[in-house]
């Protein structure tokens, strides 16, 4: 499966942007989709996950109560849509895709070398 992040961009803390990560190649619908972040000399960061069947999601608590990821399969596409800000949060973004058809349809991971499919980053950059 191919990824396809986008929705990166410059905002004022306080503002919102919704990342979509679009799939090609496979249906997401057996995989367990997770994104990820990572700042400029830090080391990548789990941010959220949801289960292939969307039924489960679980969030880095940094981001929780600010972030909701999403899924809608039959677009083959992920959302995170990310509200107040932080200049914290800027960083590149990252979807991944962990293939979990062996595992419970409400499983997800956190751990990223569970993944194993990654597109490329949108960067996000939050202004104070």
């Amino acid at each position: 499966v191919q990824l396809q992040a986008s929705g990166g961009g410059l905002v004022q803390a306080g503002g919102s942007l919704r990342l979509s990560c679009a799939a090609s190649g496979r249906s997401i619908s057996n995989y367990a989709m997770g994104w990820f972040r990572q700042a400029p000399g830090e080391e990548r960061e789990f941010v959220s996950a949801i289960s292939r069947n969307g039924g489960s999601t679980g969030y880095a608590d940094s981001v929780k109560g600010r972030f909701t990821i999403s899924r809608d399969n039959a677009k083959n596409t992920v959302y995170l849509q990310m509200n107040s800000l932080k200049p914290e949060d800027t960083a590149d973004y990252y979807c991944a895709a962990d293939w979990s058809m062996k595992r419970g349809r409400n499983y997800y991971t956190e751990a990223a070398h569970e993944y194993g499919y990654w597109g490329q980053g949108t960067l996000v950059t939050v202004s104070s």
